[in-house]
């Protein structure tokens, strides 16, 4: 299984904190957000209309990764301060 982890206004926005998908669903990063965007049908609109960071296995990617089961991937919007 892999751990998907929502932070800040996305969490609040999907209804989700986290969610446990199946390594066979998800080879990467990239077949998870899909996945995630079928998931529900309003994730599709919430996922797609902003600025998503992500981090896998607390570490911060802009790329591709492949999953495995185990790994955790988080979610959460850019964070600004002033």
């Amino acid at each position: 299984m892999i751990t998907v982890l929502f932070f800040a206004k996305l969490s609040e926005q999907l209804g989700e904190r986290s969610l446990q998908v199946e390594a066979s669903q998800a080879a990467d990063t990239d077949q998870l957000f899909q996945y995630l965007t079928q998931y529900k049908a309003e994730w599709s609109s919430i996922l797609n209309s902003q600025p998503c960071l992500k981090a896998v296995n607390q570490a911060m990617v802009n790329t591709n990764v492949t999953l495995k089961s185990g790994d955790e991937v988080a979610y959460f919007p850019p964070v600004t301060g002033g």
